[in-house]
Order: structure tokens, then sequence, then C-alpha cells
């Protein structure tokens, strides 16, 4: 049992380094809908891995935008009305295309405008994948638990199994960040034990991983697999720009380097570096 369980964790490191290399390939285009704080960040953390952003929010060409792209990434960040109907247009244009939607509840449950755009987009559009930290995932699973702020460090027990049963509610592949990384497509769970405290330091990480997470599932049906490999890409580039850090210096360097680790990720670091177990 033991054996097959590593076979399968070395299995998906290997599938997801392998999706990285599809994406330098074919320049996947990932349109977003995003949050205006973070919008740049998540523009080069996808040109840094090999993919092509394009970030269009007007409802006048959200649909024609979404029918050339490979992924949708949503985000609900700084939310308004203009955007919450550009994110229905846009969702629903996906769907119709089959690509992935990748939906990013940020401060979920805050407010009632925010809980009506979750509830809207969950039913309407059916995300293929959720991507947030760990109280946004707590209010999407109906725990009833809110943090005031985007970041959660509260120890949750039996998160893995919060994580997946959202996924199995939803139908859907549901991606918990954090102290560590849970992901689950419902029946299948992973814990990836990548990452560096400083992620936590710097505004966009969370937004970033969702951006990456929708180029990788650009790149396969498998979004599950898309999703760890996202993930990953995050925490692996966090690990690393840390540690190239002088003494003297702190998070704007940080944030230098973390975009340099992610352009500069390949096969042998996934494979050296990918932390990841069966849930």
């Amino acid at each position: 049992m033991l054996i097959m369980e590593v076979d399968r964790e070395l299995d998906i490191i290997g599938e997801a380094s392998e999706l990285l290399i599809r994406i330098k390939e074919y320049r996947p285009l990932i349109h977003h809908i995003t949050n205006y704080v973070t919008m740049n960040d998540c523009a080069n953390a996808v040109l840094a891995i090999g993919g092509s952003p394009i970030m269009a929010k007007d409802p006048s060409e959200v649909e024609e935008v979404a029918a050339m792209s490979r992924a949708l990434v949503l985000n609900m960040g700084t939310p308004d009305n203009n955007n919450f109907r550009s994110m229905l247009l846009a969702g629903k244009k996906a769907k119709e295309m089959r690509i992935p939607v990748i939906f990013d509840p940020v401060g979920a449950g805050a407010t009632s405008f925010r809980r009506e755009i979750c509830c809207k987009l969950l039913s309407d559009i059916k995300p293929d994948v959720i991507r947030g930290n760990i109280s946004e995932i707590m209010y999407l699973a109906g725990k009833d638990r809110y943090s005031c702020g985007v970041d959660s460090n509260w120890d949750i027990d039996n998160a893995v199994g919060i994580v997946q049963g959202l996924a199995k509610g939803l139908n859907c592949v549901v991606a918990a960040t954090g102290r560590e990384d849970l992901v689950s497509d419902g029946s299948t769970a992973y814990i990836i034990n990548n990452g560096h405290e400083m992620l936590s330091k710097i505004t966009g990480a969370g937004c970033m991983t969702s951006s990456i997470v929708g180029t990788f599932c650009s790149m396969t049906e498998d979004y599950l697999t898309g999703a760890v490999g996202g993930v990953m890409v995050m925490g692996i580039s966090g690990q690393l720009a840390n540690a190239c850090l002088m003494p003297n210096e702190g998070i704007g360097m940080f944030k230098v380097r973390l975009f340099d680790s992610m352009y500069n990720l390949n096969r042998d670091i996934f494979m050296r570096e990918g932390v990841v177990y069966a849930g």
C-alpha cells in the first residue's frame, strides 16, 4: 500500500512537470477577469511560466475573448457590478467552448455582495476549479467561519475532509492553499508541502496561484493534475526565491526572485523539489 502511494505521488509530480513543458511549447492564452490590485502580478506570473495572459473585463468583449482563450480565470478580489456581469457572460461562453473556468473567491462571505457573486457563479457557471485560502473554502463549504482578511492561518481539523467534501458536492476540483496546500476532486486528495512563509507577506500570492492553476488546466482535461501543478509552481518558486535572498534583503527582492524562480522552473526542479502526499 505504501509503495502504491509513493508511486502515485511521484506520478502526479511527473505529470504536472509535463504540463509545464506543454505550456512553454504552446503558450496558451489565459483570459482573466481579475482584481486591479494584483492584475499585473497575475499577468507576469502567467508569462513567467510560458503562458500568454489577457486581461479583458468589459462586457462588450468578454465573450469574444473567452472564445479564443484556453482557460478563464475569475477573481472577485475587487468586485463591482460591471465585473460581475462580465464574469457571468465570459463564464457561460467558456462553458460553451469547453474551456476550464477557475474561480478565486477572494474574501468570500465578507459582504452580501460577495456572497451573491459566489452563489451566482457556483450555480450558473459551475467552475471547474476553485482555488482559495482555507477560510474562503470553509465559507463555501458552509462551515460558517470567515477571516476578515484574505489570509487565514487557522489549523483546521479534518481540513482534507472539508476540501474533499466541497469538491464532491460541487463536482469540481477544489484547492485550498495555506501552510499546507490541499487539492481534491472529491474522490482523490493530495497534500502539497511546498512553499515558504514569505509568500504570506506579499500581496498577490494567492491570485497568482489561481492564474497559474488556470494556465496548467489549459493544457489538460485532468483538472486535478492541473490544479496540483499550478499550486506546486507557487510553492516551489517561493522556496527557491527565499533560498536566494541575501541577509539584508526582504519582501521586495523576494518578489523579484519569485518571478525568476517561476521562469526558471523545469522538470528536474519539479521532481527534485516537489513534496506531495496522498491525502
